[in-house]
């Protein structure tokens, strides 16, 4: 009777084990010191410290390269210098990591826009809407900045020029 109450006790603790493996997120854990690092390089983007930040964030992915936030840290860094060119290339980067990090793919579709990539961003719309299958807040920030359309500057550096008329 004992072995079998014994029995059953194994083969509980292997089941929840087993679960417990299985229910792990997809996310690594990231090197503490990374997270750190990020968490500084955050400090200074809020700062306006945007090439200080980029500083920390890419010690910290040299810690991890693992670490989305700090790849995420460095493209909100370049949005504030006002290059979202650089920017989308780091979203992008922490899209390799995770396709579904809904924040790296607003902001990229963000960045999109003010390069006048509408159509890129409204992609990422669209991912953002298959993942959240309902309305989530990302989707709805990135249709309002879809919907106000690109910047002046950028709309007006891709019409084409108007010809002259020639009497």
């Amino acid at each position: 009777m004992q072995s079998k109450i014994m029995l059953a006790g194994i083969a509980v603790a292997i089941a929840t084990a087993s679960s417990v493996a299985y229910c792990k997120t997809a996310e690594p854990s990231i090197a503490p010191l990374s997270m750190q690092l990020t968490r500084s390089g955050e400090t200074l983007l809020n700062g306006h410290k945007a090439q200080a930040a980029i500083d920390q964030f890419e010690t910290a992915l040299a810690v991890d390269p693992r670490n989305t936030r700090a790849y995420i840290g460095i493209a909100r860094s370049y949005d504030q210098m006002g290059l979202p060119g650089r920017a989308v290339k780091f979203y992008r980067e922490a899209l390799a990591i995770d396709p579904n990090d809904l924040t790296a793919l607003s902001e990229q579709g963000e960045a999109y826009m003010a390069r006048g990539a509408v159509a890129l961003a409204k992609d990422n719309l669209e991912r953002i809407r298959k993942l959240c299958q309902s309305e989530c807040q990302n989707a709805v920030t990135l249709a309002a900045t879809i919907e106000k359309g690109p910047p002046a500057l950028v709309t007006a550096a891709t019409e084409k020029p108007a010809t002259p008329k020639i009497n």
